[in-house]
């Protein structure tokens, strides 16, 4: 009985060194993003990665995927830092007549919202420059989470 337990113990002991091992190679979530985003509430928003956070000191708190505008119209989505300074959680477009759930506006007429079209026919569309996102409930946790205020960086 003794030695099955000292057996379990060296076991656990070793999987627990190669576990620790393996976190230690892989970067953390922090260190991935750039320094803009680990500091206060930050909405982050990776391009190349297709994918928007929201970070709150270095912590992911929400996360979903992102489509952007389009760059062959001539309407891309800014990059740089900006600062969400109106939101409406009904609005729709006066350009364009579509809806635009949870819009948080960051840029002129750019915005962070939830997109029907993108959750339908997800990266095959584009915007007209806003950031969509395709996950109603994620959308909506955002934009509860998000005050007026809040930074948003966009970057590649």
């Amino acid at each position: 009985m003794a030695s099955n337990r000292k057996r379990a113990a060296g076991v656990g002991l070793a999987a627990g060194a190669l576990i620790g091992a393996s976190f230690i190679a892989i970067p953390s979530e922090a260190s991935a993003r750039p320094s803009v985003c680990n500091t206060g509430r930050v909405i982050c928003v990776n391009k190349s990665t297709r994918q928007l956070a929201l970070v709150v000191n270095g912590r992911t708190v929400i996360a979903m995927s992102a489509r952007f505008g389009s760059v062959s119209r001539g309407l891309p989505t800014r990059e740089g830092l900006f600062r969400v300074y109106w939101k409406s959680v009904d609005h729709v477009s006066s350009l364009y007549g579509t809806p635009m759930p949870f819009s948080m506006f960051f840029s002129g007429g750019q915005a962070i919202h939830y997109s029907a079209d993108f959750a339908r026919n997800g990266y095959a569309g584009a915007s007209h420059g806003c950031i969509n996102t395709r996950d109603y409930s994620a959308t909506r946790a955002l934009f509860n989470a998000a005050p007026t205020g809040t930074k948003v960086y966009i970057h590649w």
